[in-house]
């Protein structure tokens, strides 16, 4: 399976409050529980979550109207959390989450560069269609 950021992103708050707990880490420089609030990171883990139980029901060659379905419903999830609680969503977290839509597809044998192009669009635009963030 492949890690979520979502669980990074709670090792990274937990570890930056027992940094500042401890005296180590000023309250100032410990940014990941601003970046990643944890009703952010609930939403975020609930759409990831929902998008791989959508793939993995897709079987073995699933046809492309279906995995562009599941990617639709993912994305507007996101783009609901990120609406929900205040536009945490920057470059580097889109990189991320896009990287983690295109790699759910890939693990189950999708071949997103094809994918893409047979609605003739280069592989980086997988959830370009429908994301606002």
């Amino acid at each position: 399976m492949i890690e979520r950021m979502t669980d990074r992103w709670r090792r990274e708050v937990a570890d930056q409050e027992a940094a500042v707990a401890a005296g180590t880490l000023p309250r100032d420089e410990a940014y990941a529980a601003k970046a990643w609030p944890a009703e952010f990171i609930v939403g975020v883990d609930a759409a990831l979550a929902a998008y791989e139980r959508d793939v993995a029901e897709l079987g073995t060659a699933p046809a492309d109207k279906a995995i562009w379905a599941a990617v639709e419903r993912v994305v507007l999830a996101l783009n609901g959390v990120d609406e929900d609680f205040g536009g945490h969503i920057d470059t580097i977290t889109r990189e991320e989450l896009c990287e983690y839509i295109d790699d759910v597809l890939t693990a189950t044998g999708v071949d997103v560069e094809a994918l893409t192009a047979r609605r003739g669009r280069d592989g980086s635009e997988l959830t370009d269609e429908w994301r606002d963030w």
